[in-house]
């Protein structure tokens, strides 16, 4: 575990060691870097992020948002799932990277549902302040795992939440074959919502949409941010009792670094989180998964529109 005192020239190592090979903020080698700014003259940074879309659209956003206010930043992107992220975090190759309240609760306290985001943003924060960390400000939106159905199947049925369903007769709900098994999956819906009346179907993965397309299933779960959600044929069912978890996004940063970078970093951080709606992150994904745009582009788009670039 890297202790809250590591020093600033291990930070500066770290930066300098993946700069080579870091995925470019602007397509050369890091983020835009403003001359001047609360950040210059202070060590560089590495923001990590996930190597799946919306991940890397989370790094590249908070990287050029920190490099605007003249902070030295190198995006490592490469991380190739939340346990290296997490790694790479607590041995020093990289000092922050965005995280899933879900993904760090679900590793920590497995099978434990907290019922609201203050709960378990507090419980993130204790947990992370153990390891010599800090979880800034949550987002708005929270990916997670939902229940998605056909506009048609919902309006037919008035459904707008999970506990609907228990009313609609027999259905069959598809989803990745462990998730009929999982105590997070279906289980957990069962005890949350009291479906009794739910079949299972296993589908491949990424085959959820066209099942319900086919009417082979009536609902299936999927990713609350998906990209194809933002064409209004698909919704999501609430889950107010948050079986699926409550997914909302947070930078996980050093504290060691935090202090480094000085009270302008985290607030830049927070600056971001704050403008990342569910709506937002859709049309992120899908310019980036069906308009074919880079993150670094998507990122910038978003970041001038919202007057933080």
């Amino acid at each position: 575990m890297t202790p809250p005192s590591r020093s600033l020239r291990a930070t500066a190592v770290a930066a300098l060691a993946v700069a080579a090979v870091a995925t470019a903020g602007c397509g050369s080698g890091g983020s835009a870097r403003a001359p001047h700014g609360p950040g210059s003259g202070r060590p560089p940074v590495v923001i990590g992020s996930q190597n799946f879309t919306e991940q890397r659209i989370l790094g590249q956003l908070y990287a050029q948002a920190l490099g605007a206010k003249g902070y030295r930043v190198t995006i490592r992107g490469d991380l190739p799932d939340r346990a290296a992220a997490a790694r790479a975090l607590t041995d020093g190759r990289i000092d922050g990277y965005p995280e899933y309240i879900a993904a760090i609760l679900g590793a920590a306290t497995p099978g434990v549902r907290l019922n609201s985001l203050g709960a378990a943003r507090r419980a993130v924060e204790r947990l992370e302040g153990r390891r010599g960390l800090t979880a800034l400000t949550p987002t708005p939106y929270a990916r997670t795992g939902a229940l998605g159905a056909t506009a048609v199947y919902a309006r037919r049925h008035t459904l707008t939440a999970i506990g609907g369903l228990a009313a609609v007769g027999r259905l069959t709900l598809g989803a990745v074959p462990d998730f009929e098994t999982r105590p997070t999956g279906l289980p957990a819906l069962r005890r949350a919502y009291g479906l009794t009346n739910v079949d299972f179907r296993p589908l491949g993965s990424g085959g959820e949409y066209a099942a319900l397309d086919s009417g082979r299933v009536q609902v299936a779960v999927v990713k609350t941010t998906d990209a194809v959600l933002r064409t209004g044929r698909y919704v999501v069912l609430a889950d107010p009792k948050h079986a699926f978890g409550i997914g909302n996004v947070v930078p996980v940063v050093s504290r060691a670094v935090v202090a480094a970078e000085g009270p302008a970093f985290a607030s830049t951080l927070d600056a971001v989180s704050a403008k990342l709606t569910l709506g937002a992150m859709r049309t992120m994904n899908a310019a980036v998964e069906v308009d074919k745009r880079t993150p670094a582009d998507v990122a910038r788009g978003f970041l001038r529109t919202n007057g933080l670039l």
